[in-house]
């Protein structure tokens, strides 16, 4: 997994309250669980004027112009700027794997969907509460600002504005951890390698019929 530790990027906006999975990546897109490969998919719906497909070569389908992603001044973001309750909807661990693939690294929210919420820590994507009036405050900035970027330090807990302002934000320390280190579950299991090789060994000393071969 990608660690995260500091991030100035680009803010693109998804200015709307209860953004569901499915809004995220649509369920028919869900033919894999490579991780890879979502990111053209992201907000399929509103990101294309037809009809997406599986594994569709989406390079000449016709845009949606109104829809932000789709501007040229939020090309290359990296940091999506939303409203409440995001993520909510189904469980799919989809919506985060479309969002780290398209480009994003981190969502500026009031509040999320909790299983979405912990999706993102086990993918590499930080999500960052804020209140809502700081998240207006940003949304008003954005808009009228091209190219508006913002810095994220998970160390500091800290988003700062192009001014200087700074915004704190709460995140669990074990899953900070986590994040700043690069450490998904399999991750978090194999620091403990040593230990687990061990104690096989001595498992196989005290009960060698359980290491037998089957036959």
């Amino acid at each position: 997994m990608k660690s995260f530790r500091q991030l100035r990027g680009i803010v693109a906006p998804m200015d709307r309250a209860n953004v569901d999975t499915d809004m995220i990546i649509p369920k028919n897109f869900l033919k894999s669980i490579k991780r890879t490969g979502f990111g053209k998919n992201l907000f399929d719906e509103l990101r294309y004027l037809d009809e997406g497909q599986p594994d569709q070569d989406c390079s000449n389908r016709p845009l949606n112009e109104e829809f932000p992603l789709n501007f040229p001044r939020y090309q290359d973001a990296q940091i999506l700027l939303t409203r409440e309750n995001f993520g909510c909807g189904s469980s799919r661990e989809h919506a985060p794997w479309a969002l780290d693939d398209y480009g994003f690294r981190c969502v500026l929210a009031p509040s999320y969907a909790d299983i979405f919420y912990n999706n993102c820590f086990k993918n590499g994507l930080l999500p960052v509460v804020l209140t809502e009036q700081q998240v207006d405050q940003l949304f008003k900035e954005l808009y009228a600002n091209e190219g508006y970027q913002l810095a994220v330090d998970l160390q500091q807990q800290t988003v700062t504005t192009p001014t200087g302002e700074s915004f704190s934000f709460e995140v669990d320390a074990f899953r900070k951890h986590c994040l700043l280190e690069g450490l998904d579950d399999i991750g978090i299991t194999l620091e403990d390698e040593a230990a687990i090789k061990a104690y096989e060994a001595r498992r196989k000393q005290q009960a060698p019929w359980l290491f037998g071969a089957v036959k």
